[in-house]
């Protein structure tokens, strides 16, 4: 095998440099900004929707848990990444959470235990949901297929 030489790298292929997403990704100031926003917006909707889902049962439980998708669904959509969708719902849960404590005279914010129970596990499936869901097509994006 004297006619034999080594394989050169292919050269005319396209560098391949794909950014970091997600946990993975760079620490940004940011970004880093973006999300505490979010979970302080997430802590706001969590107290709001904790006093008007006690104050108008049916129809406030339903406005409650609608802010909490619109702002988990649109945190996710802006950060494109989980931690989008999780900052507010951390947010959420812990100042429910902190709500859900009783003061000394044995009162509490929310109204009745149905109440209480449709908030806390509504909620919480809907920030499941919103992290957990997959990516939105890319608009304009390669779809990767030969002869597009």
């Amino acid at each position: 095998m004297s006619g034999s030489r080594p394989r050169a790298a292919r050269t005319n292929a396209p560098p391949r440099d794909i950014p970091a997403t997600g946990l993975a990704a760079p620490l940004n100031p940011r970004r880093i900004a973006a999300l505490l926003g979010l979970a302080v917006l997430g802590a706001l909707v969590g107290i709001a929707g904790t006093l008007v889902q006690s104050a108008w049962f049916p129809g406030g439980l339903l406005l409650a848990l609608l802010a909490a998708t619109g702002l988990f669904y649109g945190g996710r959509t802006l950060m494109g990444t989980q931690p989008g969708a999780l900052a507010p719902a951390a947010g959420w849960l812990i100042s429910v959470i902190l709500l859900l404590g009783g003061r000394p005279e044995g009162d509490y914010v929310f109204g009745n235990e149905l109440g209480l129970a449709l908030f806390m596990l509504g909620g919480m499936a809907i920030a499941v949901i919103c992290a957990t869901m997959s990516r939105a097509p890319q608009l304009g994006a390669d779809s990767g297929r030969p002869g597009k």
